[in-house]
């Protein structure tokens, strides 16, 4: 690492609610190091590095991206601005941790894997349902059989709003709507038991200035198994997931991307309920990403093997795919 003395340098890009929550759980890894932070002005960034005791704060991404006393830049601007944020650090030779979704489509995120391959650099999506210690737990049991063969995957995500028009979730050229904030949740889930689906069918619900205010879609593979997600910014939902077998099927009874238990159904056999260890964090924590994303570095990968890049841009695919389905276009994309 850059300071030789095996703890990771991190910079912070963007200074709102998810960089906060990712800098609190940081500061409490003991070889983590939160070493700048950058926003859009200098205020902004101040306060942030003042309230983690962070030493460098820049009012400009390119200062932050520049620091070669950086290790890896966690890049958590809003979505529309991830191909720009991401792309100037790995050009400057940062590895990347970038929030999800990964970008605004499957094309700017083939051109960040692109341009991490070219500068042999870490990239990885901020997926941290992958690197859960109990969403890992659920995936391999499905994985070694425990229900069977995969019949259906049911997930939601629902927040109640309402959101005013002014809101970002409201906003196209902030890539507003439920299916990034939201939905990309149920996908990557359903895509974690089930790779790429070979089809998808989707509606929604459009606000007036052309984002999508609900969305549902049916998601089908070969192998005979579908998936149903649906994710809403004007309605609560319990945020549950189930994934059912030929064998059994799992349920997670709420808040299913970080789980404190879910439950077993084995054709024949008591229900078995799995919980969380206490000892590996709060419910919500994201530092098991970052001590996935330090692991690997330590180790000199270039990604991930619980949030392989092939698979981010497996989930940005089928987001296009619903997308296109519904008609929800951003400003700059084309409408072929």
């Amino acid at each position: 690492m850059a300071g030789g003395d095996g703890r990771v340098r991190w910079g912070i890009l963007a200074t709102g609610g998810i960089a906060a929550a990712f800098a609190a759980d940081l500061v409490d890894l003991p070889d983590a190091e939160i070493v700048a932070v950058a926003s859009r002005t200098d205020a902004a960034a101040k306060a942030f590095a003042e309230r983690f005791g962070i030493e460098r704060a820049y009012g400009d991404w390119a200062s932050l991206a520049a620091d070669g006393d950086v290790d890896v830049v966690y890049v958590a601007t809003p979505h529309a601005a991830h191909r720009a944020a991401a792309g100037m650090c790995l050009e400057a030779g940062r590895h990347v941790l970038c929030e999800k979704a990964f970008t605004l489509n499957a094309r700017e995120a083939a051109e960040l894997v692109g341009l991490a391959r070219r500068h042999d650099r870490f990239l990885m999506e901020a997926m941290w349902m992958y690197c859960n210690p109990l969403v890992r737990r659920l995936k391999a049991l499905v994985d070694d059989g425990a229900i069977g063969e995969v019949r259906t995957v049911q997930a939601d995500f629902g927040l109640a709003g309402p959101f005013p028009a002014s809101h970002r979730l409201r906003d196209p050229a902030q890539g507003g709507g439920a299916l990034l904030d939201l939905g990309v949740y149920p996908v990557s889930f359903a895509q974690l038991l089930l790779g790429e689906p070979s089809d998808v069918v989707a509606r929604a619900v459009l606000s007036d200035e052309g984002v999508d205010l609900q969305t549902g879609a049916l998601l089908s593979w070969e192998s005979g198994a579908l998936a149903s997600v649906h994710c809403s910014i004007n309605g609560g939902t319990p945020v549950a997931a189930s994934v059912t077998g030929s064998a059994g099927r799992i349920d997670v009874p709420d808040g299913f991307f970080f789980p404190d238990r879910f439950v077993l159904h084995r054709d024949g056999r008591e229900p078995e309920t799995f919980r969380a260890d206490p000892s590996a964090g709060p419910r919500a924590s994201m530092r098991h990403e970052a001590v996935e994303v330090m692991r690997a570095l330590r180790a000199g990968e270039r990604q991930s093997p619980l949030v392989p890049l092939e698979g981010t841009l497996a989930v940005m695919r089928t987001l296009d795919t619903i997308r296109d389905r519904v008609g929800v276009r951003y400003p700059g994309e084309s409408a072929a």
